[in-house]
């Protein structure tokens, strides 16, 4: 794995829990997640800052918030009940092919 995939690897974990933390603040009621959410997206827009040194900004800003909003679906689902759909899973689909496309292009 490349640098740059590495770095924008870590943005994209970083900014999920960084996401996660903001359900748990509860509306920045709750210290501790309320701190995740400012430490987490620093840290994830510190990644995807360096991991642009080495991938095209269109490409890695459609892999980090695409992946991104994918995986923050998925654990809406698995952690805060949040519904699934087949309309909700077909539209997930498309965002992943959309960043597989994306991913493709760049070659």
């Amino acid at each position: 794995m490349s640098q740059g995939a590495l770095l924008l690897a870590f943005a994209i974990l970083f900014e999920v829990i960084g996401t996660t933390c903001m359900k748990l603040s509860e509306g920045f009621t709750r210290l501790w997640p309320s701190l995740g959410i400012v430490v987490f997206y620093v840290a994830s827009f510190t990644c995807l800052t360096l991991a642009l040194r080495h991938l095209q900004v269109s490409v890695a800003y459609a892999i980090w918030a695409g992946l991104g909003t994918v995986l923050i679906t998925l654990i809406g689902v698995a952690l805060f009940h949040e519904p699934m759909s087949a309309w909700r899973a077909g539209c997930i689909a498309l965002v992943l092919v959309g960043v597989v496309g994306l991913n493709l292009s760049h070659g």
